[in-house]
């Protein structure tokens, strides 16, 4: 199912209720969006890697990121790795 999406006079989008639920987005989150063959692709980027911090131990030879870094680094890394796969197999 679709949803219209407005772009006010500012260039900011106001994104329906009902698709901010499924995304579970809230005002003030983060998003990465790039454009792909003419479509604009956004990505929110409200899942916090901290909630995972203790799985994998301390950090190696005692470097510290902030859990925003962290968050930042591996969504990023996330992101370049969805693009190339859906360069390798020609768009999703």
């Amino acid at each position: 199912m679709g949803f219209n999406i407005t772009i006010t006079s500012k260039g900011q989008l106001t994104i329906p209720k009902d698709l901010r639920d499924q995304l579970n987005v809230k005002a003030g989150d983060k998003c990465y969006a790039w454009v792909r063959n003419g479509e604009l692709i956004m990505i929110p980027r409200n899942k916090p890697l901290s909630e995972l911090s203790d799985v994998l131990g301390p950090s190696p030879a005692g470097t510290q990121l902030s859990d925003r870094s962290v968050d930042d680094v591996v969504m990023d890394a996330a992101v370049e790795r969805y693009e190339n796969a859906t360069r390798k197999s020609g768009g999703a």
